[in-house]
């Protein structure tokens, strides 16, 4: 076979994969949209000053153990940082871009 028959017999291949599987397809997509939105969410609310987890979670009515497990991740991918302490929370602001 030569690259364009393969490249059509593997296209074909995940056509039918997505239209067997359609369901869980349509809830990954669903689930992705929810979180790309939580995080743009958190990322507004700490855009021009930095806040504390209980801060977050007013500000987006959501609870402080999910506003700390999305900022958790979004440290880990250097989207937002640590700005010092608020009594006995942390600060969470923007991550500078890197250039």
């Amino acid at each position: 076979m030569n690259t364009k028959e393969e490249a059509r017999a593997r296209s074909e291949t995940l056509k039918g994969l997505r239209k067997e599987h359609d369901v869980t397809v349509k809830r990954t997509q669903a689930l992705l949209k929810e979180h790309k939105r939580i995080h743009r969410e958190i990322c507004q609310t700490i855009r021009d000053t930095p806040k504390t987890v209980p801060e977050i979670a007013a500000a987006i009515a959501m609870p402080t153990h999910q506003v700390l497990w999305y900022l958790t991740a979004l440290k880990k991918y250097d989207v937002v940082a640590e700005q010092g302490m608020c009594g006995e929370y942390i600060l969470y602001t923007r991550a500078k871009e890197k250039a």
